[in-house]
């Protein structure tokens, strides 16, 4: 099992996900011209918040049976795998929280890709508007 994240804070979530500390800026910087790379984007961040998610169980199941035993050396232990966990689920809302600006910023890179045609880019249909209500 891995031990919480020494001095600087950091989970120890890396081996699972394949990237290190400090790597949750990682997706920032995603804009225009990169809308090709977003599944890219997406795939690592997810997968990076899935390792991160499964780290968490297994450290409530620690947290659980230091509670459960009521050692005392189990229940000290806690104090440090409590901040970890929470330490962990800040983790989990910047990702998604660089997710959800690399997305915006892929969708306004493409709109601006596709410049504005100057009308709603679908057409209405025949019944729709206000002209649907005149014709009696």
């Amino acid at each position: 099992m891995e031990e919480d994240g020494g001095r600087n804070g950091e989970p120890l979530v890396g081996a699972d996900t394949g990237a290190g500390p400090g790597t949750g800026t990682s997706n920032r910087g995603v804009g225009a011209g990169s809308s090709a790379k977003l599944p890219q984007v997406l795939q690592k961040s997810f997968g990076e918040v899935q390792g991160i998610l499964e780290h968490n169980r297994v450290l409530i199941q620690e947290i659980s049976q230091n509670q459960e035993t009521r050692d005392a050396d189990g229940l000290t232990r806690n104090v440090a795998l409590i901040r970890e966990l929470n330490t962990n689920i800040a983790r989990v809302v910047d990702l998604y929280g660089d997710l959800s600006g690399s997305f915006a910023r892929a969708v306004a890179a493409k709109k601006a890709a596709a410049g504005d045609k100057g009308g709603p880019k679908r057409p209405r249909s025949a019944g729709a508007g206000a002209g649907a209500g005149q014709q009696q």
